[in-house]
C-alpha cells in the first residue's frame, strides 16, 4: 500500500490550497480528482466561465459605451453561445495551466478518479467500475466541492430546463427566459442574459432579492435590475411547470402564469458527499449533503477535515482557499487560529456588490449605536468620466468614537474598492482615515472619502 502524509480528495480552490500548503510544509502529498482534470467547478462549470462570459457580454453589449460616448452597440441577433463562450475557454485553459503547473512544481501527485474513504487513515481510488489503487495517510482532507440542487419534481431536460452549470451548454440565445431563484447565481445570470437582450423574469419566494445584504444595497440593486428590464417577481414561488409547443409555462403559488423559451433553477446547492465512505468512518452530512466541521475544519474524525463549498455557507472561491490552507496547518500541527471571521462578499451582477462587516439590521440586533454616510458616484469626477452614475458607496460607523462597522458598495469596481473598507475595519481604525487621507485624483476610491464626510456632517 503506497503511503501518503496527506490525501486531498478533491482539486478546486481549496483542495488545490490544500495540497500546495502540505508540499510546503515538506509532506508527501497526493490529489485525487474525479475529472481528470483539476480545477474543480470553479475552473470549469462555475466562477471562471460565468465571470468571463459576463465580461465578454459587457464588452459586446457596449452597456459602458452608451451612456458615456453617445455609441449605440448592439449584439447581432444569431450570436451562439459557443461565439460567447470563445473567450472563456482561453481563460479556463490558462488558469488549468497555471494550476497543473503549481501542484506539478511542489511535487504534489495528481491522480484521476474517485476518492473513497475506508477508515481514517486509508482511502481508495476507483473508476467507474473498480479500485485502481489503496493508500495509506496520515491526514485526509476532503475538498469535493458542491454541485446544483434540483427540485426531485422537475425533469432537467437540458433543452428547455437548466441548472446554474448546464445553463453554459445553451445553444443559443433565447428569446425570454424564467430564473427561479433571487440568491447569487440567480441574479448575476438574470444581468447576463438580460443584457444578450433577453426577456428575463425572475422569480424568489423572499421579500427582497439577497436579505443579507444592506436594505439599500438590495434595494438599489433590485432597481437597477429593473432598469435593465428584468421583470423581478418577490415573494411568490414555482407551483406547476409544464413544456408545451417548445416553450416553458410556469405557474406561480399565487396564480400567475410566466411562459419562457427556457427556464434556469437557481436555488441553493448540494454537497457531493454521495461514495465518499463517510459513514463508514462517522462523519455526518446535513439534508443537502454538506459537511459539519469546527473552527479548523476538523470533522471529529481523527486527522479527517472538510473545507470548501463542501461544507456550505459561505462557499465563496476566496475563503475556501483560505480553509484548504488552515486546515492542513492545523492537521500538521503549525497553527491553531481559525479563519479571519472578517470576510468580503463578491458578487457579479451588472453593476457589482461587494460588501463587508455589519449591516444596519446586524447592529440594530445586537443594540449597537450607529451612524451613516454614503457616498453617489454620481458625485465622484471618475463617476462622471465612466459614466457610473447609479453607484453608491455606504459606510456604517460608531457616531460616538468613529470606528468603522460595515462597508457597503454597489457599481462600478465594486469588488475591487472594497478592500480598502476592510483594511480599515481589521485595524480597528475610524472614518478619520477616510477624511484625512489623500486619494489619487481622479479616482472610485474617493468615494471613501466623500461617504465619510457625509457621516460626519449627518453627526
Amino acid at each position: 500500500m503506497e503511503k501518503y502524509d496527506l490525501i486531498v480528495i478533491g482539486s478546486g480552490p481549496a483542495g488545490e490550497k490544500a495540497a500546495i500548503q502540505g508540499a510546503k510544509l515538506r509532506k508527501k502529498v497526493g490529489v485525487l480528482e474525479a475529472r481528470g482534470v483539476v480545477g474543480g467547478v470553479c475552473v470549469h462549470t462555475g466562477t471562471l466561465p460565468s465571470k468571463t462570459l459576463r465580461e465578454t457580454v459587457l464588452y459586446l453589449s457596449g452597456i459602458k459605451q452608451r451612456s458615456v460616448y453617445g455609441v449605440v452597440c448592439s449584439l447581432k441577433s444569431n450570436v451562439t453561445i459557443g461565439e460567447l463562450m470563445y473567450r472563456t475557454k482561453h481563460v479556463v485553459q490558462n488558469e488549468l495551466d497555471v494550476i497543473q503547473n503549481k501542484l506539478f512544481r511542489n511535487g504534489i501527485t495528481v491522480m484521476g478518479g474517485y476518492g473513497r474513504i475506508i477508515s481514517p487513515h486509508e482511502v481508495e481510488l476507483r473508476d467507474d467500475s473498480e479500485i485502481i489503487n489503496t493508500f495509506e495517510t496520515e491526514a485526509i482532507v476532503i475538498s469535493t466541492g458542491s454541485r446544483p440542487y434540483r427540485d426531485p419534481n422537475v425533469y432537467f431536460d437540458e433543452a428547455h430546463i437548466f441548472d446554474g452549470e448546464t445553463i453554459l451548454k445553451l445553444d443559443r440565445i433565447p428569446r425570454s427566459m424564467i430564473i427561479v431563484g433571487g440568491g447569487v447565481i440567480g441574479c448575476e445570470y438574470a444581468c447576463i442574459f438580460a443584457n444578450l437582450g433577453v426577456k428575463v423574469i425572475l422569480l424568489d419566494s423572499k421579500d427582497r432579492l439577497m436579505p443579507f445584504l444592506d436594505h439599500e444595497i438590495s434595494d438599489a440593486l433590485t432597481f437597477l435590475m429593473r432598469k435593465s428590464r428584468i421583470k423581478v417577481i418577490l415573494g411568490d414561488k414555482k407551483d406547476q411547470l409544464e413544456i408545451k409547443n417548445d416553450q416553458v409555462r410556469l405557474t406561480t403559488m399565487s396564480g400567475r402564469s410566466i411562459v419562457a423559451d427556457k427556464i434556469l433553477f437557481a436555488t441553493g446547492r448540494v454537497g457531493n458527499t454521495a461514495n465518499l465512505g463517510l459513514d463508514q468512518v462517522g462523519i455526518n452530512t446535513d439534508k443537502r449533503g454538506m459537511i459539519q466541521v469546527d473552527k479548523h475544519f476538523h470533522t471529529g474524525v481523527e486527522k479527517i477535515y472538510a473545507v470548501g463549498d463542501i461544507i456550505g455557507f459561505p462557499s465563496l472561491a476566496s475563503v475556501s482557499m483560505d480553509q484548504g490552507r488552515l486546515s492542513v496547518l492545523h492537521a500538521f500541527g503549525k497553527k491553531k487560529a481559525g479563519l479571519n471571521t472578517l470576510l468580503p462578499y463578491g458578487i457579479y451582477t451588472i453593476p457589482e456588490v461587494s460588501i463587508v462587516g455589519e449591516t444596519e439590521e446586524s447592529l440594530n440586533e445586537k443594540g449597537i449605536q450607529y451612524e451613516t454616510g454614503v457616498a453617489r458616484f454620481y458625485e465622484l469626477a471618475r463617476g462622471q468620466i465612466s459614466g457610473d452614475h447609479d453607484g453608491i458607496l455606504k459606510l456604517i460607523f460608531s457616531p460616538k468614537t468613529k470606528k468603522l462597522f460595515g462597508v457597503h458598495i454597489i457599481g462600478e469596481r465594486a469588488t475591487d474598492m472594497i478592500h480598502i473598507g476592510q483594511a480599515v475595519i481589521t485595524f480597528g481604525g475610524t472614518i478619520d482615515y477616510f477624511i484625512e487621507t489623500v486619494f489619487n485624483f481622479p479616482t472610485m476610491s474617493e468615494a471613501y472619502k466623500t461617504a465619510a464626510l457625509n457621516g460626519l456632517s449627518a453627526m
